[in-house]
C-alpha cells in the first residue's frame, strides 16, 4: 500500500491534464470466458474467444513492471484454466503485487486446491485472496448457479482451502455474493447461512448489465430501494467489526464501497470521479484492453502491439482518449468493486475518513488489549 501512495499525485494530474502518463495500478485479467456454471446473472458462458497463452500473458505483465499493485485474475471460471499458476507466476515475477485475488464457483475441488496451492508457493510476497462465489445457502445456490449440487461440490472445495490455509500463511479465504434480484430479498437469510462458514472476508457486489458477461437487458440489477438497508446492515457490520492494520483499512474501505454503491444506484450517476482507463483497467482473453468490463469497450490489443501495454496507454489520441473524455464527462455510472476500490483511494474526503475510521479501530483494538 505504502509504494503506491506517492503515485496518487500522478493519477490526478494524468486525469486532469493527460500527463504525465501512469500505468494502471488496478488490473483485472479475464483468463478465459470458458464456465462451468450457469448463472442467472451471467452470460459470459455463451462467448468464444481466443485466450493468450501463459506466455504471452508473461510478456505483458513485464510491459507493466511494478507498477502493478492490485490483480485479479477472473473469467469464467480461472481454474478451468490448468496453466493459472504460470500465469501467476509470471505476474508475481515481473510486477510483485500486492494482492492476487481470484473468484472461484468452487465446482473443480481438486484443481482449484492444487492451484491455490501453487500460486500460493510461487508467489510468497503478495496476499492471496481466493473467493468462493456463493449467492445463496443449499439449493438456493444451485437455483443461482443453474448447477444441481454446485453448494456440495463448494463446501467440499471450502474445507480444502481451509485445510490449505494452515501452511500457507499469504492465502486469504473469502466469500463473495453477488446480490441481484435473484436473492436480495433473502439477503439477511443469505448472510447468516453464509458467516456459518466462518471466511476471513465477506465480500458482496451488484449484479449489473455488463457487456463483457453479455446480460445488458437482462433486469437483474436490484432496485435502489432493495439494495440500501442491505448497504446500510452490511456497513454497520464492517464498522463493528474490530480489526487491526491492514485488515482494518480493508474493511474501512469495504464499508464506504456499500454507502458509495447504494448512492450510485439511487442517482444513476458517477458519486466520485471514476479514474477507470487511468488507474484501473481490465485485459480480455484474448488480449483486448478496455478501461472497465461494464462499458468492455476495446481500446486496443495486446498482441497487436507486442504485449506493450504502454502502446496503449499513451497514445495521445485515438479510442482510449475518446474513451476516457467519456469517462470525464461522466457518461457512465456504476457500483462495480474493482474500479470502485480504486476510485475512493484516489479521492481524497474518502481516503482521509477511511484512513481516519482505520486508524480508530486499530487504536481501539489497541486499548482493549
Amino acid at each position: 500500500m505504502w509504494r503506491l501512495l506517492p503515485r496518487l499525485p500522478l493519477y490526478w494530474a494524468f486525469r486532469r491534464w493527460g500527463r504525465p502518463g501512469a500505468l494502471p495500478f488496478s488490473v483485472v485479467v479475464s483468463v478465459s470466458y470458458r464456465c462451468n456454471s450457469r448463472c442467472r446473472t451471467c452470460g459470459v458462458w455463451q462467448k468464444e474467444s481466443e485466450e493468450l497463452t501463459a506466455e504471452e500473458w508473461g510478456r505483458a505483465f513485464a510491459s507493466l513492471g511494478r507498477n502493478l499493485v492490485y490483480l485479479t485474475f477472473t473469467g469464467g471460471e480461472p481454474f478451468l484454466r490448468r496453466d493459472l499458476p504460470r500465469l501467476a507466476e509470471a505476474a508475481y515475477i515481473h510486477c510483485r503485487p500486492l494482492l492476487i485475488t481470484i473468484p472461484t464457483n468452487g465446482l473443480l475441488t481438486e484443481q482449484v486446491l492444487s492451484g491455490t496451492e501453487a500460486i500460493c508457493r510461487a508467489a510468497p510476497g503478495s496476499q492471496i485472496g481466493l473467493n468462493l462465489s456463493l449467492d445463496g445457502v443449499g439449493e438456493e445456490h444451485d437455483r443461482i448457479r443453474g448447477v444441481p449440487g454446485n453448494w456440495e461440490r463448494a463446501l467440499r472445495t471450502w474445507q480444502g482451502l481451509k485445510a490449505l490455509q494452515a501452511r500457507l500463511p499469504n492465502l486469504v479465504l473469502s466469500i463473495h455474493t453477488v446480490l441481484s434480484r435473484e436473492n436480495i430479498g433473502r439477503f439477511r437469510e443469505v448472510y447468516q447461512g453464509l458467516q456459518a462458514l466462518e471466511p476471513d472476508s465477506y465480500i458482496t457486489e451488484v449484479a449489473e448489465e455488463r457487456v463483457e458477461l453479455g446480460t445488458v437487458g437482462w433486469d437483474i440489477t436490484p432496485s435502489p430501494e432493495a439494495y440500501r438497508p442491505v448497504a446500510d446492515f452490511l456497513a454497520r457490520e464492517a464498522h463493528g467489526t474490530r480489526a487491526r492494520g491492514i485488515a482494518a483499512l480493508t474493511q474501512a474501505f469495504r464499508r464506504r464501497y456499500y454507502g458509495l454503491a447504494a448512492a450510485t444506484l439511487e442517482q444513476g450517476r458517477q458519486v466520485i470521479p471514476c479514474y477507470a482507463g487511468w488507474a484501473s483497467a481490465q485485459f480480455a482473453p484474448n488480449g483486448d484492453v478496455w478501461t472497465c468490463c461494464v462499458r468492455a469497450e476495446p481500446v486496443g490489443n495486446l498482441r497487436e502491439v507486442g504485449y506493450d501495454l504502454q502502446r496503449i496507454w499513451f497514445a495521445p489520441d485515438g479510442r482510449l482518449a475518446d474513451l476516457r473524455r467519456s469517462i470525464a464527462r461522466g457518461e457512465c455510472a456504476c457500483p462495480m468493486a474493482n474500479a470502485a476500490y480504486a476510485n475512493m483511494l484516489l479521492h481524497p474526503p474518502t481516503a482521509l475518513s477511511v484512513a481516519l475510521e482505520a486508524a480508530g479501530h486499530t487504536l481501539g483494538k489497541g486499548r482493549e488489549r
